[in-house]
């Protein structure tokens, strides 16, 4: 059937539809779920700004004046040409490193040897041990340091057993020799962090398909060539992550320095962090060149941690 004008009548009685383009109730929907989005997060936000990036730009700010207590005054860069011709510093600094350079490394191998030793499905009591081992982790740090203040002093328990077995003729001075008071202080953060480490690798361990180390074995490979060629290359990201977070962690050491030799002796243990310390409580307070001080352990750990991250073959670093 056709209309007057010829068209016929279905196709003249088909609704025309138009094509329908986001228009205002769209936009207004998109910005209303991202600020019901920042809602969730605003106080996180808040919070972060507040505690952590406002007291960064304050010590940074801070590490541009001197001046004793709140008298302060800009000096630019005075404070940090001074760091290098700060011999207390460079002493720190010096300490500091060692530890580093020892005990990181130490600890880590330490804490691969007892995650794969608590690995294995044939070992007794692993419970027991792995709680053993992990429970120094969760001491105070000031209640173990006291403790191995007095473990080790002249007449501590450390002597007494050597002195028994025959080992040496005459006491250690654990704590008043140079030498020996940096071993105390580096065994100390070992026997305390070791065992959080191997819960990163006894984790990870348990993750590895058995039947990798079964292959090897049936190919003849040796427990230490299992180690080497399958265990350590397995692990890596996660002895990147510890070897990180420890180094992170000795350079900013404290607790163990301050309550076992308090620095000494002749600053001999003295590290950056107590040093700060000395600077803002201990000396006439010095914040602004505390503050310089606090940022060349910033600069220190950006250093270790890009320098591990090239050594492990990260490309992202």
């Amino acid at each position: 059937m056709e209309t007057a004008k010829g068209i016929p009548q279905a196709e003249h009685a088909r609704p025309a539809f138009k094509n329908k383009r986001p228009g205002k109730t769209g936009r207004s929907l998109r910005v209303k779920n991202r600020l019901i989005g920042w809602s969730f997060v605003l106080l996180s936000v808040l919070l972060i700004s507040i505690f952590y990036f406002y007291p960064m730009v304050s010590a940074l700010l801070l590490s541009f004046q001197s001046g004793a207590g709140t008298n302060l005054d800009f000096v630019g860069l005075d404070n940090y040409i001074r760091l290098f011709g700060d011999p207390t510093f460079l002493a720190a600094v010096k300490n500091t490193v060692i530890y580093l350079l020892i005990q990181v490394p130490l600890m880590i191998f330490l804490a691969l040897l007892i995650s794969v030793l608590l690995n294995d499905k044939k070992l007794l009591a692993k419970g027991w041990f792995r709680t053993a081992i992990f429970l120094p982790c969760v001491t105070s740090l000031v209640a173990y340091s006291v403790i191995f203040k007095y473990m080790f002093g002249t007449d501590g328990l450390i002597n007494v057993m050597l002195l028994n077995l025959s080992i040496v003729s005459q006491p250690i001075q654990w704590l008043t020799d140079p030498f020996w008071a940096k071993v105390t202080i580096i065994i100390a953060i070992t026997w305390r962090w070791t065992g959080y480490n191997m819960i990163f690798y006894l984790s990870s361990l348990q993750n590895i398909d058995s039947s990798i180390y079964e292959a090897a074995k049936i190919d003849g490979a040796s427990v230490v060539q299992r180690f080497f060629k399958i265990t350590i290359p397995l692990l890596k990201p996660i002895i990147l992550f510890t070897s990180i977070t420890s180094t992170i962690g000795t350079l900013q050491l404290f607790d163990e320095v301050m309550n076992i030799t308090g620095g000494g002796p002749g600053n001999a243990t003295l590290t950056i962090s107590q040093y700060i310390y000395n600077l803002s409580f201990k000396y006439t307070p010095d914040f602004g060149y505390a503050a310089t001080v606090s940022y060349a352990i910033v600069v220190l750990i950006v250093f270790f941690s890009i320098l591990q991250f090239r050594v492990a073959g990260d490309k992202n670093a």
